[in-house]
């Protein structure tokens, strides 16, 4: 999250040089979704969270945050992208 955006990497891998589905997506239509949800055996306690917006794509800079905040990005500090969503619309349910 960066002020009121939703931020999401397109990490660096080796690809077959095809451009990648959801990036061809975003450049035909930039409405998007992000949905989250939360799963437990004991229903009461389920739940989800959707935000629509309109997405862009961005040139990764300054990532340092991103890397520090995600181990997982730390021994592939490349990324290719950024998904930039600026959410419209929030959804949600919860059992209660």
């Amino acid at each position: 999250m960066r002020g009121d955006e939703l931020i999401s990497a397109i990490d660096h891998k080796p690809k077959t040089g095809k451009v990648m589905a959801r990036v061809r997506h975003l450049e035909a239509d930039p409405r998007a979704s992000l949905m989250a949800d939360r799963w437990d055996e004991d229903w009461q306690r389920v739940g989800w969270v959707m935000v629509r917006g309109v997405a862009r794509l961005a040139a990764p800079v300054n990532v340092e945050p991103l890397n520090q905040r995600y181990p997982q990005y730390q021994d592939m500090p490349d990324h290719d992208a950024l998904i930039v969503l600026r959410p419209e619309r929030i959804l949600w349910w919860t059992w209660e």
